[in-house]
């Protein structure tokens, strides 16, 4: 189990963005939440999935929305489940709090922490997860606006040419912003991320 930790950046002296994240979490059809993400305490999310792909996701949302400190835990879920992310305990939970305080001491404000309680073989697994999620991060925090909508199109409609006809463009005018952008070198940055994800 994947346990997301996500804290607001300098909130006092900020508004308050825990609202628009819990909406950009919640519209996301790549984040598959087993618990949706909810206010714990304060300008603090938290979040409950099962697969690498939706953390790939989450990860790359709150970079996009800017500001938040992101720390992912790795382990198990006490049983029987809760119904909502607040009243859920365990080892991934604690994992997702030492995550985030990490995560508050390093250049991409992102970290992650598999759960010493399950065992986890190879210690150095969730290292090699978090620098793949940071390369992945410094790439996309390139990208400009125009870059991101022409990347969403092309990620929604599954082909550059249906992107183009969304977007009123010419394919070349696509397949230029996402050259820009670095496009490719993101969606095997993802599909990495994830995989190396599934190995914790």
């Amino acid at each position: 189990m994947f346990v997301l930790t996500i804290d607001q950046r300098g909130s006092r002296r900020a508004d308050d963005r825990v609202p628009e994240l819990l909406a950009g979490l919640a519209a996301a059809p790549d984040v598959r939440a087993v618990l949706a993400a909810e206010r714990t305490v304060g300008d603090e999310v938290q979040l409950v999935v099962d697969d690498a792909a939706s953390v790939v996701a989450a990860v790359e949302i709150c970079w996009r929305l800017g500001d938040w400190t992101l720390g992912v835990g790795v382990g198990a879920m006490d049983e029987p489940v809760a119904t909502s992310t607040r009243a859920a305990r365990g080892s991934a939970f604690l994992a997702a709090r030492e995550a985030v305080e990490r995560a508050k001491r390093t250049p991409a404000r992102l970290s992650i922490v598999q759960s010493s309680i399950d065992g986890g073989g190879d210690p150095y697994a969730a290292d090699r997860a978090e620098a793949a999620l940071w390369l992945l991060v410094a790439i996309e925090s390139r990208r400009t606006r125009r870059g991101w909508q022409v990347v969403d199109a092309v990620r929604a409609g599954g082909s550059q040419r249906v992107a183009a006809a969304e977007l009123g463009v010419s394919e070349q005018a696509v397949s230029q912003v996402l050259q820009a952008a670095g496009f490719a070198q993101t969606e095997r940055g993802r599909a990495l991320a994830a995989w190396l994800l599934e190995q914790l």
